[in-house]
């Protein structure tokens, strides 16, 4: 059995960072020594509940003959301050990684090679709807069935959340520039006044961004929109309750296999509404490794 996840908070993370930052410049070896001596043997990861997370530490990690390395439990926030932090430094790091993410527009990264397979290839992004949404709810279940982006665009909305704009007001001047594009997703739909719809989402950058656009557009269509930020686990559960009306950060058909087969049958599946996703460990392109397979003494 595999006990890779070691937990800390998101200053714990930035404070681990700025230490082994500090003790490899005082003891002159910031780039001596194998890639895991670099880097402590760890990977900075994301929240728990991630498939990332569980992928990495019970398939990647003991396939690869990792048995020394550890995958440091925090946030995708933490995750992306850890990052920018080593890259403004030039220090070796090493990332639990997805796309699209603005980080990837940011800095000058690479996904190590994963000659195994085991992330597999790429997935889509679902929206997930309670049972009965489509009769109570109509304008909303055509709408959400009907959302569809590009990665360019979702990467757009995350890169002004990340320069400095709430998530709304980054919604909102997508939406305003974007219109051709929404006005395929209300086609047809009949405005609503005031019906109250409860989005569910977890607080990764991706999820978060589509989630305040497609929020953005139901409000416009006179809905009273409540976003609630959980957990990937009570993300799926309120959908199959009926807590929540809907979620479009469903990553599938891997990060959430192992949910969608939990509450298969208490759910609909409205379709993809992002193609192209990947998943994988990342390191800033000036580190002289390729593959997963470098990091094995």
């Amino acid at each position: 059995m595999f006990k890779k996840i070691m937990g800390i908070t998101a200053v714990s993370v930035l404070s681990l960072g700025l230490a082994a930052c500090s003790g490899a410049e005082e003891s002159g070896t910031k780039e001596a020594g194998s890639v895991g001596e670099q880097v402590e043997y760890e990977i900075v990861g994301i929240d728990p509940g991630a498939g990332l997370m569980k992928l990495t530490i019970e398939n990647v990690l003991p396939e690869y003959g990792l048995d020394d390395w550890e995958v440091v439990e925090g946030s995708g926030a933490a995750m992306a301050a850890s990052l920018a932090k080593a890259y403004k430094n030039e220090d070796p790091i090493i990332v639990t990684g997805w796309s699209p993410h603005w980080k990837f527009s940011e800095f000058d990264l690479k996904y190590l090679e994963d000659p195994k397979g085991i992330y597999g290839g790429a997935e889509d992004v679902h929206t997930i709807a309670r049972l009965g949404l489509k009769d109570d709810h109509p304008t909303a279940y055509s709408v959400l069935g009907k959302f569809q982006w590009e990665p360019e665009h979702i990467e757009n909305v995350m890169l002004l959340i990340n320069d400095g704009k709430s998530p709304e007001e980054a919604a909102e001047q997508w939406v305003s520039e974007n219109e051709d594009l929404v006005s395929k997703w209300t086609e047809g739909a009949e405005k609503v006044d005031g019906d109250e719809l409860k989005l569910l989402y977890v607080a990764w950058d991706d999820v978060i961004a589509g989630t305040n656009v497609i929020g953005h557009v139901l409000v416009n269509l006179g809905y009273d929109v409540e976003f609630v930020q959980v957990d990937a686990g009570p993300m799926w559960s309120g959908i199959a309750s009926g807590s929540g009306d809907a979620m479009v950060g469903a990553w599938l058909p891997t990060t959430h296999a192992d949910y969608y087969a939990e509450y298969e049958g208490e759910f609909e599946d409205l379709g993809s509404n992002l193609h192209g996703t990947k998943l994988g460990l990342v390191v800033p392109s000036y580190m002289d490794i390729d593959s997963i397979e470098d990091l094995k003494e």
